[in-house]
């Protein structure tokens, strides 16, 4: 039997690893559509130049693609349903993706069917003088860019001189963003209104209580959720302190936000693909809200669903492109929870020195199933960084499995001890 061919778009050796160790591997095989340097990292988004590569890469391989799938968000997630429209392989409408990515286009389409699980929101213009007098929010409430990842650009204002502060900010990156995102809306035949909009940033009123993340798929329109990820924040910081899973949430509470997603997925017509959604649990008032829908898997939940099922949910996003109904996940792994810590800091600084291989491999050996993942190099400035949220910069991904909440946190501080990082302070944190 021919093996299925599997193009990536934005293909690293993380999620190369995992792709190898699904059982779908003895009848697949990978290939970079897009390499994992070609979305990330990068002075600006080319969208037809990234097209155009795409399309030449998946043709140089001489062999017909079965499936085209991509687990990073833009540009990654909009390049899938343009490839997949060329080789005739199974995707999401670029629409539907982009009804998705489009905070504002999407909270438009939300409040038709989930108008009391959405924040308030409104859209606005940056470079407009008079922006924050006409946005109908009493602070404290978030802005961020129409289009954007990794909360890049988002930031908590809480009076005018907070606002004032951050838009110039804005102003000077937020075409990053805004530009590719718009090519498309020029290019294939979506709507003008939207692509066209003055206002590029929206604000949104502040959301409150337990953070998680919804996993699931859409099969044939059948919308399916398997697995509920918590979102832990830094104490005092909206930044993610880690990943947990499975999620502490009540049962209930889980049911309940299953159920808003299936809602708004069919209403936005996402089909044939995978999500996560970000969801917040008001516990005093017992309120369930979507922050945002990702038409992808999250990548940075690999590796718990690995820990805790014996395989990653990678199988899901493949089964899904080739038109296979995927099982139901078993608890089958190694450890009963898992979690993604995020090492970060909160001032700027040179990076000088990251754990070595030695102290990498100490902490495999003597924490079983640990895995660090570094996100910054010596000689790297942390405020040059792309793709950090607002108020923090991200210096590794620790990925460790354990029998409860309490062992993850032992063993991630074991961890920290064996882990060396030199930086070179310049005495500028973080708002």
């Amino acid at each position: 039997m021919s093996k299925k061919q599997i193009f990536i778009v934005g293909l690293d050796e993380f999620n190369r690893k995992k792709l190898e160790r699904l059982p779908h591997a003895e009848w697949c095989e990978f290939h970079a559509a897009l390499d994992f340097s070609d979305i990330r990292d990068v002075d600006r988004y080319d969208m037809a130049a990234l097209i155009e590569k795409g399309t030449q890469r998946i043709e140089a391989s001489r062999v017909k693609p079965d499936a085209i799938v991509a687990y990073y968000d833009f540009p990654a997630t909009d390049l899938v349903p343009i490839l997949s429209e060329r080789f005739g392989t199974r995707a999401p409408t670029l629409e539907a993706v982009l009804k998705c990515e489009h905070k504002y286009w999407s909270r438009i389409i939300q409040q038709r069917v989930i108008e009391d699980c959405i924040p308030q929101f409104f859209s606005f213009d940056p470079f407009d003088a008079e922006a924050f007098d006409k946005i109908p929010l009493i602070p404290p409430f978030w802005i961020k860019p129409i289009k954007s990842f990794r909360s890049f650009l988002a930031y908590r204002i809480n009076d005018v001189d907070e606002f004032q502060q951050v838009v110039p900010e804005i102003r000077e990156n937020i075409h990053y963003m805004n530009e590719p995102f718009n090519y498309l809306f020029e290019a294939y035949p979506l709507p003008a209104e939207i692509g066209q909009m003055r206002d590029t940033c929206i604000a949104e009123s502040v959301l409150s209580g337990s953070m998680c993340t919804v996993e699931g798929y859409v099969f044939d329109g059948a919308v399916v959720v398997y697995g509920v990820v918590d979102s832990v924040r830094e104490q005092d910081r909206s930044s993610f302190a880690r990943y947990e899973y499975p999620s502490g949430l009540p049962q209930e509470v889980q049911f309940r936000m299953a159920d808003v997603a299936r809602r708004a997925i069919t209403e936005i017509g996402l089909d044939n693909s995978p999500f996560n959604i970000e969801f917040f649990w008001d516990q005093t008032y017992n309120y369930v809200t979507l922050l945002e829908i990702n038409p992808r898997i999250s990548q940075a939940h690999t590796d718990l669903f690995e820990k805790v099922h014996g395989i990653s949910h990678h199988a899901i996003m493949l089964d899904v492109a080739l038109g296979r109904k995927p099982k139901p996940l078993e608890y089958t792994g190694e450890f009963a929870r898992a979690a993604n810590f995020m090492l970060r800091t909160y001032e700027d600084g040179l990076v000088k020195a990251v754990p070595t291989d030695e102290q990498l491999q100490r902490a495999a050996t003597e924490i079983p199933g640990a895995i660090v993942k570094l996100r910054v190099k010596p000689g790297q400035r942390l405020s040059e960084l792309s793709g950090q949220d607002s108020y923090s910069y991200e210096l590794a991904n620790i990925y460790i499995g354990g029998r409860d909440q309490l062992e993850l946190l032992g063993k991630y501080h074991r961890c920290l001890e064996m882990l060396r990082f030199d930086i070179e302070r310049t005495g500028l944190s973080m708002v």
